[in-house]
């Protein structure tokens, strides 16, 4: 377990939030979220108490996966703004002692990039090996098996030059071939373009399936394939994604970060707890922070999340830094998916964990997930699989700043929906609000920058059952009791092995705040309490 008393660095001790730029704040009237937007913003992101800024990809794209599709890695989108924009956001960030962190995809480009172009323009061009190129089987089907995550196969025939390429994604996002010695100076360049330009670190995209498997084996089958799910984990991505050979690139990446002054790589990784730590590699040379995402997958459900919280801890690497998230632009919203009054009980969990928290926009407000009709859809896994609902769309609407038009976003009509609460939802009715989800969220936050116990301090599991977790978190003298009830029910806790006493700092309920506690505690439904034990 890492000690408090080592050094910490700002990305262990800080909070990080994410920005969907499409949908955070449009400063040109068009609709669409942009750098000038962002930048008006700081001062709120300031307020709130965020450290980290991690902004979803701006980069020149044709947006068949919103920018998740890369043409230029080293420009802006003219619809987010230009370089002297980003340099003004990045000025502006590191003016108010925060960090700026991008979104990095070296898995795969645009079908439009210009190294794509060259390699498809020939099968002797240069670029050919800059790509996954193979040609067809005898009866002239695809090389193997492999599934695309946006549905069909991951293998796209080529009628020029009469071969197939591979994409884990969409049609229009062909794979690296990240074996090749040149793709990996080129993106290597990449990476010191920005960190030259003084950007604090990268969020890896899909880092797990930078490199697939020389031999192109099938897939096999997955015997708990649910249908309801996307139609790609209808196999095992044991060939496709999570080769042993991906450790040496993500190794090459860190040693990048590494020469400059406390930049940071976190890697995007959906993985068993297992296979999640082997990316921070050898003596801590992979990944910073590989996001763990057990509180996005688990049911919420007090046992199983505690066996979780324990296993990450006890599978982290000497040294390892643990982090948390609870959304993101893929998944659900954490209000949609616990409900209005566990999501403050999430943010507890989520704000108290030893590690690095890392929320998403509006997560602070209690936004959720938005209702979009069918003919309004635009995210293309929806598009491509029309029939399963399987949309991120509904996660991705604009931010709610105030109760005007538009909530405040936009002059114009947002280019997603925003939804009907909209007017009673948003920054501007909760900022003053003593009872509101974001007076909660900042009043964490707030704590939590005070206290190095709850910032840097050890964890504890202290006591778990079919409806309340806790633990304590100690720093020097100082130490915290957490405890929280994940049903709707009143629970009690009543340790076995020790008397805790003190005083609770936070509650979701405002009025227990200042309350002093001993022996049994009696908790709510739906509440989640900070104790300040005594010394």
């Amino acid at each position: 377990m890492e000690k408090t008393t080592s050094k910490h660095l700002w990305w262990q001790e800080g909070i990080i939030y994410q920005v969907y730029p499409r949908s955070f704040q449009d400063s040109d009237g068009d609709g669409i979220g942009d750098l000038r937007g962002i930048t008006s913003r700081l001062d709120y992101l300031k307020w709130l108490g965020i450290k980290g800024i991690w902004v979803s990809p701006i980069f020149p794209s044709p947006m068949a996966d919103f920018g998740y599709d890369i043409s230029d890695y080293c420009t802006i989108h003219p619809l987010f703004g230009a370089m002297q924009d980003f340099d003004a956001l990045l000025h502006e960030v590191h003016a108010r002692d925060m960090k700026l962190i991008l979104d990095l995809v070296p898995n795969h480009t645009s079908d439009e990039h210009p190294w794509f172009q060259e390699s498809r323009s020939s099968r002797d061009n240069p670029k050919r090996n800059w790509y996954l190129w193979h040609d067809a089987k005898p009866d002239g089907s695809p090389p193997n098996n492999w599934l695309s995550v946006f549905g069909g196969s991951a293998w796209e025939w080529d009628e020029p030059t009469q071969q197939y390429y591979y994409h884990a994604f969409h049609t229009k996002q062909p794979d690296l071939n990240w074996r090749n010695p040149e793709v990996q100076h080129a993106m290597l360049n990449v990476m010191r373009f920005w960190l030259d330009k003084g950007v604090d670190g990268f969020r890896v995209d899909v880092m797990w399936h930078m490199i697939k498997d020389e031999q192109l084996r099938d897939n096999p089958a997955n015997p708990n394939y649910n249908p309801l799910e996307l139609p790609y984990r209808q196999l095992l991505p044991t060939y496709s994604t999570d080769q042993p050979e991906v450790h040496d690139i993500v190794k090459m990446m860190r040693q990048v970060t590494d020469s400059y002054h406390e930049r940071m790589m976190i890697g995007e990784i959906y993985l068993p707890v297992s296979k999640l730590v082997a990316y921070y590699g050898a003596d801590n040379k992979g990944a910073h922070l590989p996001f763990n995402f057990l509180l996005l997958a688990l049911p919420w459900d007090a046992q199983q999340l505690a066996s979780a919280i324990s296993e990450y801890e006890g599978a982290l690497p000497p040294g390892g830094w643990p982090n948390w998230v609870l959304s993101n632009h893929d998944k659900p919203r954490i209000t949609s998916r616990v409900g209005k009054s566990q999501a403050n009980v999430a943010a507890m969990l989520l704000l108290t964990l030893r590690g690095t928290p890392t929320f998403y926009y509006g997560d602070e407000l209690g936004m959720r997930d938005v209702p979009i009709p069918p003919e309004e859809v635009q995210d293309p896994q929806g598009l491509n699989i029309p029939d399963k609902y399987l949309s991120r769309d509904p996660a991705r609407t604009p931010m709610q700043w105030d109760d005007s038009d538009h909530a405040g976003f936009t002059v114009a009509k947002p280019w997603l929906r925003l939804p009907e609460n909209f007017r009673k939802v948003n920054v501007k009715t909760q900022q003053d609000d003593p009872y509101s989800m974001l007076s909660f969220y900042r009043k964490l936050i707030r704590l939590r920058q005070e206290e190095p116990a709850l910032r840097i301090g050890d964890y504890a599991p202290v006591y778990t059952d079919s409806q309340a977790i806790a633990y304590t978190r100690e720093a020097g003298e100082k130490r915290f009791l957490i405890v929280l009830n994940l049903t709707h029910r009143p629970c009690y806790f009543n340790p076995e092995h020790e008397a805790f006493s003190g005083t609770i700092a936070i509650s979701t309920y405002l009025e227990r705040e200042g309350t002093p506690i001993s022996g049994t505690i009696s908790l709510s439904g739906d509440e989640g309490i900070v104790v300040r034990l005594a010394s």
